[in-house]
């Protein structure tokens, strides 16, 4: 397939050359792993010390990574890439307040979200972390204890709690069913992704069975992921929904390894990038072999697995624009 990355112009037509200018010197400073790991820490207590950080952070940091701080900030971002025929998915940053009242406001606010998503053109995705509808320690419960997961708990208060997340999450989902945008539901930490998965599941055979609304994430540089995307497919025959899938490398490899060595468990991440490349590159093709089943997003900046992907397409005679497809970069 004739397909090519390196056409600059093309890729980068909608930036000015000062704002290309400005991120190539920001990715430079990126390039130092000690500049990285001193700013990462010294930012918080900047900003804490109030001195004037925050302009010189949306400047640069902010712009570059983030559409705005309010909706209508993002919007005027998406409008942009919209000329350009690049569509958006939409990721409310609510992560980090804990408490039922900050995760009903978050509900509320994934479907103003939603309602604002649906009268654009360009805009057919969401993306939520259950972290911003449920307390991590819920979670991390959820997941050690054996017995939750079958279903069996004699914790009144914790049953009822579960049941207000997978409520708000129900609310969220049959929501973008109504106007027809999809849910991205992120990955999370090893230790709290059970759960997740489960609702995730749960979610997708309400919502799936006529079309793809709900997506769970996969982090491939974990070993066990593969086998997991597999496995959900089964399940999805079995039940009678299609399946929605987004493909990632991976998000918390350095805290992950930290926890597995800290509490002397086997770690959930690969051995290498070699292995991560082949199972996320595994991954996509399993998905496109079965592409009746599933929708698939790639979710990569790697050349080699979106070049993969397109080639797949082009040999199973897909069109560019299959409803099951989509390609994904920050």
């Amino acid at each position: 397939m004739n397909i090519s990355f390196d056409n600059t112009e093309n890729a980068f037509a909608y930036k000015s050359d000062s704002e290309l200018k400005s991120a190539a010197f920001l990715f430079k400073t990126m390039e130092f792993p000690w500049f990285v790991q001193v700013g990462t820490r010294l930012t918080p207590f900047v900003m804490k010390t109030g001195l004037p950080v925050h302009g010189i952070i949306r400047k640069t940091i902010f712009k570059q990574f983030v559409g705005g701080e309010t909706l209508e900030e993002t919007a005027a971002v998406g409008a942009v890439l919209g000329k350009y025929g690049v569509q958006v998915i939409l990721d409310y940053g609510v992560e980090g307040k804990e408490g039922e009242e900050n995760y009903d406001h978050a509900t509320d606010e994934f479907i103003r979200v939603i309602n604002y998503a649906a009268t654009q053109t360009n805009i057919p995705f969401i993306s939520i972390k259950v972290t911003g509808l449920a307390r991590f320690g819920l979670l991390q419960t959820l997941d050690e204890a054996p017995r939750l997961r079958s279903g069996i708990h004699d914790h009144e208060a914790e049953i009822a709690e579960w049941d207000r997340v997978r409520e708000r999450m129900y609310i969220i989902c049959e929501a973008a069913a109504e106007k027809n945008i999809g849910v991205l539901i992120d990955a999370e930490e090893s230790w709290i992704q059970d759960p997740v998965d489960r609702l995730t599941i749960e979610m997708m055979e309400i919502f799936n069975k006529e079309k793809v609304i709900v997506y769970n994430t996969i982090q491939l540089y974990r070993h066990d992921r593969l086998h997991f995307l597999r496995l959900s497919h089964r399940i999805a025959q079995q039940q009678g929904f299609k399946l929605g899938m987004k493909l990632v490398r991976g998000a918390y490899m350095e805290k992950e390894r930290e926890r597995a060595f800290e509490k002397s468990y086997t770690s959930p991440i690969q051995p290498d990038k070699t292995a991560t490349d082949r199972d996320y590159n595994d991954s996509v093709r399993y998905c496109i072999d079965n592409i009746n089943d599933i929708s698939v997003i790639v979710a990569s900046h790697n050349d080699e697995s979106n070049l993969l992907a397109a080639n797949l397409m082009e040999e199973k005679g897909l069109p560019h624009n299959h409803p099951h497809v989509h390609f994904s970069q920050l």
